[in-house]
């Protein structure tokens, strides 16, 4: 491999280049010519030029921390030598604003399942939820049925889902952390790619049912069934029980069409997934670049995990469509990190 091409800079202000292969000491890197002065791991960053401890390092035209000592240029940059740093962000709420314009592009489609109260599903599942960690097992026992060529005769009925979890007892009956849980688990009972759910309790655990039904009770979508192990008689029977259950639904499950769909009714969730040295300059731009494109349809992405934008929240707040929503971003950012200094953690940049 020629040497110029051993290494990528993002971005012409960077002061850091990133490794394409494997570096070797002494190998000389173009075109700024440094001479690389320890092992490189590919995906990782050589210094491209001197910087002086404290000052700022950049990688895609923007600080992603502070030189925890002297880096000399053609040296590793890693996070023996790169610290957290705290630099000021603009945030220009709103500035970048119409970089993506929802309905700009011509109307795409997609093959989807409109249910009967108007949401749209990507799949159609039967999901089996466990309220309680008690629960878990049953759930993915009565799931195991169905695998295989079980669902054979119900070509349009795409799995049945277990949707287990370690809490449901064992916790206040109020609060923060009960809050969280009841709607999670009230937000999978009305997701619209379940065409029926089955809620299986133990029976004494402090996330009842009735918690999870009654949030939503006014809606007749999916179709509900509950049942727990107590009141059925252990977890043999009600494994047979919840099986017979699923098979009643499984006929009306079956009998969806799908249909053309815009896909500005696409909603689509992003998470974390084991960054690795180069997903920031693969995997996340893909993704980046199809969420601008689903936006400019109209749709809708969900970006899970609020550390992982820390130190690049400015990027985002740019294109906020309003200073309102920019400030709502900023607060969670600013409730992340009242919330760390509660508990002594350490802020970890990773934009």
């Amino acid at each position: 491999m020629a040497t110029a091409s051993k290494t990528l800079r993002l971005h012409p202000l960077d002061n850091v280049r990133v490794a394409l292969v494997d570096l070797a000491p002494g190998e000389r890197l173009e075109p700024e010519g440094i001479v690389c002065r320890r092992p490189v791991p590919a995906g990782h960053k050589v210094a491209a030029a001197a910087i002086q401890a404290g000052a700022a390092v950049l990688k895609y035209g923007q600080p992603i921390g502070a030189a925890a000592c002297a880096i000399a240029a053609g040296d590793h940059v890693h996070t023996h030598n790169l610290g957290m740093g705290r630099f000021e962000r603009d945030y220009a709420p709103g500035a970048e604003a119409g970089a993506v314009a929802a309905g700009a592009d011509p109307v795409e489609f997609f093959q989807g399942i409109v249910r009967p109260d108007g949401r749209v599903a990507t799949r159609n599942y039967i999901g089996v939820i466990s309220t309680v960690n008690c629960s878990a097992s049953v759930a993915r026992m009565v799931a195991d049925e169905f695998r295989g060529g079980a669902l054979s005769s119900y070509p349009n009925v795409d799995g049945v889902v277990p949707l287990c979890h370690g809490l449901g007892c064992g916790m206040a009956g109020g609060g923060r952390g009960f809050d969280y849980l009841r709607d999670s688990l009230a937000g999978y009972r009305r997701h619209p790619n379940f065409a029926g759910v089955l809620l299986v309790g133990l029976g004494c655990e402090v996330m009842q049912i009735d918690a999870i039904a009654d949030l939503n009770s006014a809606a007749d979508f999916p179709a509900v069934a509950t049942m727990t192990i107590q009141e059925t008689g252990g977890t043999r029977r009600t494994v047979q029980k919840a099986v017979a259950r699923v098979r009643e639904m499984l006929p009306a499950a079956n009998a969806v069409q799908r249909a053309p769909v815009p896909a500005g009714r696409l909603i689509l969730g992003l998470e974390c997934g084991g960054s690795d040295a180069l997903s920031g300059i693969t995997a996340n731009p893909a993704l980046g670049a199809a969420v601008d494109r689903l936006v400019g349809q109209g749709g809708t992405a969900i970006l899970g995990e609020t550390p992982e934008i820390y130190g690049a929240e400015h990027l985002l707040t740019r294109r906020a469509a309003s200073r309102e929503v920019a400030n709502q971003l900023i607060a969670r950012i600013r409730w992340w990190e009242e919330y760390r200094a509660r508990l002594g953690g350490e802020m970890d940049n990773n934009p």
